[in-house]
């Protein structure tokens, strides 16, 4: 079967002679695993897939696209539920093939490669008992994730993940190698904290990591219909609560594990959940205020943390559709607000209706990012996740009114790792009007084509009028 590529089929030769890695176009065996996402709802068709193993090979795969005039899509390790790592017709660089990982406890750093995922990060660092903010699950790839801004269970205690960048290697959309640190490319330095994969391609980062002898967490379960009370003595417990402290308010299908009552598996259940940046003995005791009101199943242990980062995965294949929005406050009004939405969850599904404390650490700008987020006290993020195309329609909806819902207390800032393709000002609201002006300017300078588009795309802006230095 022919190539359907605009492409020369003397050009693809040369591609392949050029890569370490394999090139798969359609008809190719593998080209069909090779262009499978986690979200079952993305079925693109792209006309070149790169499988890189270099930094040397992404630039290769850049320039073959650029003189082929195809479409660039960037595919890191992990998720993609938007669907960008793909794009008909395109050339898609994937990097999941350059998954290494390198901790050096001496000097508290962590090397990565473009295409590792949060569980090959933190197994890396598991036997030094140190760690960065990672993912909140261990099938995120750690590229977009720290290019996106990072929020995880860590973040109050050690910052975003981005707050952690020492040091960025990547492709230029040219085709060159750039190194960016605070001190050489500094503006793309900045830009590169939380503006995501508009400059390059990032094959390779260095973050700092920090000691992480133990880790504990406490989840609970309460029947549905006493969420608003949970919710409330959870937001009250949160407010004042040490760095430490993380977690989450989770509306979820009961799982059937162990510690969950065989008449509550498969039923909808209103969580809390507390990690803990230490022992679970520490958890417990700070938990007490929630142990008191009564759960239908509880646990609390001490976990490593890497294995603690498996616990939420998600299998791939399933629907997925996601958004949130960020909370100035969490009044009675918006604990109302948000629990009367646990109504639309589909039962039985993966979905999941999740309130996150934000502050502590990740409160403050030590880099100076372009992050416009920073600063809400709390995050509600529909993750919605079903099985049956039957339901897209339902589960979407879902979504939109959860959002609608707690509107009226959210700052109207966005976390882009959250969402998928809402529209130019839900990317400008992720950064803020400021930082992106500035974000357009840098994107001039690198990108001044657009080459690096399908993404939560920053138009670049050359004019200087636009830039704040």
């Amino acid at each position: 079967m022919a190539p359907r590529t605009s492409a020369s089929a003397v050009a693809l030769d040369a591609l392949r002679e050029d890569l370490a890695g394999q090139v798969r176009v359609p008809g190719d065996p593998g080209y069909d695993e090779a262009r499978i996402v986690f979200n079952a709802m993305v079925d693109r068709q792209p006309a070149v897939i790169a499988q890189c193993e270099t930094p040397e090979d992404v630039a290769n795969a850049v320039v073959f696209g650029r003189e082929a005039g195809l479409p660039i899509a960037v595919r890191g390790g992990g998720h993609s539920v938007a669907g960008t790592a793909l794009g008909d017709g395109a050339l898609v660089v994937d990097l999941r093939r350059m998954r290494q990982v390198v901790a050096d406890p001496e000097h508290m750093t962590v090397r990565l490669a473009g295409g590792a995922t949060i569980g090959d990060l933190d197994r890396a660092c598991e036997p030094f008992h140190v760690a960065v903010t990672g993912g909140r699950a261990s099938t995120t790839g750690a590229g977009g994730f720290v290019l996106g801004g990072g929020s995880g269970w860590l973040e109050r205690k050690y910052g975003l993940a981005c707050d952690n960048l020492l040091a960025v290697e990547l492709v230029t959309a040219e085709g060159g190698h750039v190194h960016a640190d605070a001190t050489e490319n500094a503006e793309l330095f900045w830009a590169l904290h939380g503006g995501g994969g508009n400059f390059g391609v990032v094959t390779s980062m260095t973050l700092r990591v920090h000691p992480l002898p133990e880790f504990g967490f406490v989840l609970l379960f309460f029947p549905p219909d006493k969420g608003p009370e949970v919710l409330r003595a959870y937001r009250d417990l949160l407010a004042d609560a040490p760095d430490e402290a993380g977690g989450g308010g989770i509306y979820l299908v009961a799982p059937p594990e162990p510690f969950v009552p065989e008449e509550i598996q498969g039923t909808l259940v209103c969580a809390t959940l507390v990690t803990w940046a230490g022992p679970a003995a520490d958890a417990r005791a700070f938990a007490a205020p929630l142990f008191a009101l009564g759960p239908s199943a509880e646990v609390a242990m001490d976990v490593p943390y890497a294995d603690f980062q498996c616990m939420l995965d998600d299998p791939p294949g399933m629907r997925n559709y996601w958004s949130a929005e960020y909370l100035a406050e969490f009044p009675d009004a918006a604990v109302d607000a948000f629990c009367a939405q646990s109504a639309g969850i589909i039962v039985p599904s993966g979905t999941q209706h999740v309130l996150f404390p934000m502050g502590g650490r990740m409160a403050g700008d030590p880099a100076g990012s372009p992050i416009g987020w920073r600063s809400a006290a709390w995050a509600v993020h529909p993750f919605g996740v079903w099985a049956d195309a039957a339901d897209d329609e339902r589960g979407i909806q879902w979504v939109k009114d959860v959002r609608a819902a707690v509107r009226p207390w959210s700052t109207g800032a966005v976390y882009l790792n959250f969402i998928g393709t809402e529209g130019e000002q839900r990317v400008v609201r992720g950064f803020g009007e400021d930082n992106h002006r500035r974000l357009a300017r840098v994107k001039a300078l690198y990108d001044p084509d657009n080459v690096f588009r399908f993404n939560h795309n920053i138009a670049p802006a050359p004019d200087p009028g636009l830039f704040r230095a």
